[in-house]
C-alpha cells in the first residue's frame, strides 16, 4: 500500500512541477503564435513528452548506475534554461518586430492579416520539455532515490510523474491559449503586442535565473 502511495505521489508531483514558472513562461511565448486552442494545447502534450522523454533516460541511467548528479552539473543546467528562455523571449520580439502587414482587397473590401514565420513548433516545443527534463532531473532524482527501493518501482514513478506533468502542461496550454485565441482572432494588433511582452518577461525571467545562480 505504501508503494502505491508513493507513485501516486509521483503522479501529483508531475502534476504540480508544471507550474513552476520558468515552465509556464516558456510554453506562453510559443503559445502567443497559436489561434486554436486545440493546437495551443499539443504544444503543451509535446512539452511534456519531450520532457518526460529526458527525465526516462537520465532516471534509468542513475537507476540502473546508482549515479549522482552533482549540485554543480544541476546548476549550470539552470543557466541553460535561462538562456532558453532569453533566445526564445527574444524570438518572440523579433517575430513582433519584423510581422509584417499585408492588405488585401475582396471587391470594395480591404482587409488586413500579418505574416509572421512558420516553425516546426512541435518539434520547438518537444526540445524545450527536454531542456527543462534535464534540469529538473537532479532534483527528482534525488527525491526518487529517497523513496523508491528497485529499479522498476523508480522507472514507474518516473513514468508517472511525467504523465501527471503531461496531462497538466496539455491542460495548461489549454487554458492560457483558450482566451489567447479569442484575443488574436479578434484584433489583429493585439497579437503584436502580447508577443512583445511575453517574450519582454521570458528574456527578463531567463536573465533573473542566470543571476541568481551565478550570484
Amino acid at each position: 500500500m505504501n508503494e502505491l502511495y508513493t507513485l501516486g505521489f509521483g503522479l501529483l508531483l508531475g502534476i504540480k512541477h508544471v507550474f513552476e514558472a520558468d515552465h509556464l513562461i516558456a510554453i506562453s511565448t510559443m503559445l502567443t503564435e497559436k489561434k486554436n486552442p486545440q493546437k495551443a494545447a499539443l504544444i503543451g502534450t509535446f512539452w511534456g513528452i519531450g520532457h518526460t522523454t529526458t527525465l526516462f533516460v537520465v532516471g534509468l541511467s542513475v537507476l540502473l548506475l546508482r549515479l549522482s548528479i552533482p549540485q554543480a552539473i544541476a546548476e549550470r543546467l539552470e543557466i541553460i534554461v535561462g538562456l532558453m528562455l532569453i533566445v526564445l523571449g527574444v524570438q518572440s520580439i523579433r517575430k513582433k518586430v519584423v510581422s509584417h502587414e499585408h492588405k488585401h482587397t475582396h471587391g470594395s473590401i480591404s482587409h488586413s492579416h500579418l505574416h509572421q514565420d512558420h516553425t516546426h513548433q512541435h518539434k520547438k516545443s518537444f526540445f524545450i520539455g527536454m531542456v527543462h527534463g534535464f534540469a529538473g532531473s537532479g532534483a527528482l532524482m534525488v527525491l526518487v532515490l529517497s523513496l523508491i527501493n528497485s529499479v522498476w518501482q523508480g522507472i514507474l514513478y518516473i513514468l508517472l510523474f511525467g504523465l501527471g506533468s503531461t496531462i497538466s502542461m496539455t491542460f495548461m496550454s489549454l487554458v492560457i491559449g483558450l482566451p489567447l485565441s479569442k484575443s488574436l482572432t479578434v484584433f489583429n494588433k493585439t497579437e503584436q503586442y502580447i508577443r512583445l511582452l511575453a517574450g519582454m518577461i521570458s528574456v527578463l525571467f531567463g536573465i533573473s535565473i542566470i543571476y541568481s545562480i551565478l550570484h
